[in-house]
């Protein structure tokens, strides 16, 4: 199998995954939503990672998110993993890092999480 996580990275190119309803996925299409569940499995990330994309703008600086209750060093680590998962994009501006959410990921998580339709008969 080929590395998920930089076909993670990819997913604005081309579609990840079908609906996990629609078929089996194939060893591939797991080890990328693996890398993406995984990276959302640890509640501070899953915070994290709500931050950013529920905030009005669009993108946050890392300042103004860091109130998780860890410490900052962890904040970092966390987002470093978020990144890394290709769930998150950083833009460094000065001393300070502003993080949005990869274009593509939330719509590819939508359909990996989305019942197929069945049409009507």
């Amino acid at each position: 199998m080929s590395n998920p996580r930089v076909k993670v990275a990819m997913l604005a190119a081309e579609p990840c995954c079908p609906a996990l309803t629609e078929r089996e996925l194939t060893a591939d299409e797991a080890g990328i939503a693996a890398v993406m569940f995984k990276a959302l499995g640890d509640p501070v990330r899953l915070r994290l990672f709500s931050k950013v994309a529920s905030h009005p703008e669009g993108e946050v600086c890392v300042c103004d998110i860091a109130d998780v209750g860890v410490s900052q060093p962890t904040v970092s680590h966390h987002l470093k993993k978020l990144r890394e998962a290709g769930l998150l994009l950083a833009d460094r501006r000065g001393t300070w890092v502003y993080y949005r959410v990869e274009p593509s990921v939330l719509a590819v998580m939508g359909r990996l999480l989305s019942p197929v339709r069945v049409p009507a008969a």
